[in-house]
């Protein structure tokens, strides 16, 4: 749905300027204009089913904690990042999709010494219980002030 809204906002754009966009960019918005309306309506539903099944959870849970990503983040240079980026959102997409607030805070380093996130996340119109359970965790761990020292 991302890359439909993003080509159709962006058609005319695309039309007459294609070079001012990034290859990787205009790569993705050429394919988000391939999708058919049903296939988009379709996306909208399963987006609306997938809130209703989250609020229910949130009816037994305060929040939930997964990680940020799956993997540390990719060096700055270079296509690794490009190339990593449906990696990079695989935990939080679900929750992006479904609107709902989240919060990412360093919790550790790994192995190499680069930081790794957890993401806290909550019920429709719960921000102020997100960021409460992330001070708590920042108050009780201190992570927050660790420096990565790997590369």
């Amino acid at each position: 749905m991302t890359t439909s809204d993003a080509a159709a906002f962006h058609r005319d754009r695309l039309r007459d300027y294609p070079p001012r966009f990034g290859a990787d960019v205009l790569v993705r918005m050429e394919r988000g204009a391939q999708y058919t309306s049903t296939e988009y309506i379709l996306a909208r539903r399963f987006q609306s089913e997938w809130r209703r099944y989250l609020e229910r959870l949130f009816e037994q849970f305060d929040v939930l904690l997964t990680p940020t990503t799956p993997i540390t983040a990719p060096h700055i240079e270079g296509r690794a990042s490009v190339e990593a980026a449906r990696q990079l959102t695989r935990c939080t997409v679900p929750f992006n999709l479904a609107g709902l607030p989240t919060l990412s805070v360093p919790c550790g380093l790994n192995a190499a010494g680069l930081p790794v996130g957890l993401q806290i996340v909550a019920a429709p119109w719960n921000e102020a219980r997100v960021l409460r359970a992330g001070r708590a965790f920042e108050n009780a761990t201190q992570w927050y002030r660790q420096t990565p020292s790997g590369r």
